[in-house]
């Protein structure tokens, strides 16, 4: 498998607006304990070791 990094969400601004939304009654601390577990629970989805490195770097790298 190979990291996808071209647009690939159907709805990218639903998706952000779902996304802000679940978060809108919680402190910051819990919203980003939720982000924590989000990514937890896709990168189990993910499962392949090589993709999520190689995501991990792209996220450190910087920003564009």
């Amino acid at each position: 498998m190979q990291l996808r990094t071209t647009p690939n969400i159907a709805d990218p601004d639903g998706f952000y607006q779902e996304l802000i939304e679940s978060q809108r009654e919680m402190t910051e601390a819990e919203a980003e304990l939720m982000n924590c577990k989000l990514v937890l629970i896709l990168a189990n989805h993910i499962g392949d070791r090589s993709v999520l490195s190689e995501a991990i770097e792209r996220a450190r790298g910087p920003i564009g």
